[in-house]
């Protein structure tokens, strides 16, 4: 008896153990690529110090370089969960800045504490510091010493950013395995009935 394959199941199947093989791939390469981010990363400690750029930057950020700027004046204060020095948890305290009429702004990150409200006395000036990323302005400025009423925080690194495309490339790897062992099983079944009624 022979033994045929559905054309239309066949097709949709095939096709999305392809799709999930080309989006194992493109993990491969992203994974590639965020290396060499990470390595460029690592080496910006080395580079020169830079201003805090006046117009938003594009990408990649120049993120963990050392930068000054100057906060005219504070629009607002934030928290972030972070830790000091010694590794302690607690909040990261965010100044919102204004730079100039126009231009980027500047978000400070004036330092560490227990006290989500610690720090609110701060009204501006000249930072320097290391750059990091940033959830909302998408990049900060760590300051190098605490602001008043705050402790330092941590400084930043590289290692903060994930590079986890070798566990996404392997996860659609698994899943396009597992789409064609599940219809090959439906298949062997569909086979049994078939032979069962013939």
């Amino acid at each position: 008896m022979t033994r045929k394959l559905p054309l239309i199941p066949t097709i949709l199947v095939a096709l999305a153990v392809a799709t999930m093989i080309g989006l194992g791939i493109w993990q491969l390469e992203r994974r590639k690529e965020k290396e060499a981010l990470l390595a460029s990363y690592a080496a910006a400690a080395n580079q020169p110090p830079i201003g805090w750029p006046s117009i938003p930057p594009k990408e990649p950020l120049p993120l963990f370089r050392t930068a000054t700027g100057n906060c005219l004046s504070v629009v607002g204060f934030r928290t972030a969960a972070g830790q000091n020095r010694q590794g302690d948890p607690g909040f990261l305290v965010i100044a919102d800045c204004r730079t100039g009429a126009e231009g980027p702004g500047l978000s400070v990150e004036l330092g560490w504490s227990k006290d989500p409200n610690a720090g609110r006395n701060y009204h501006g000036g000249l930072v320097t510091g290391v750059i990091a990323p940033d959830k909302l302005s998408r990049m900060r400025l760590v300051a190098g010493t605490a602001g008043p009423g705050l402790e330092a925080s941590a400084p930043p690194s590289p290692d903060i950013i994930p590079n986890n495309h070798l566990s996404y490339a392997i996860q659609w790897f698994l899943f396009a395995l597992i789409a064609v062992v599940i219809y090959l099983l439906a298949l062997r079944q569909r086979w049994r009935k078939e032979a069962s009624n013939g």
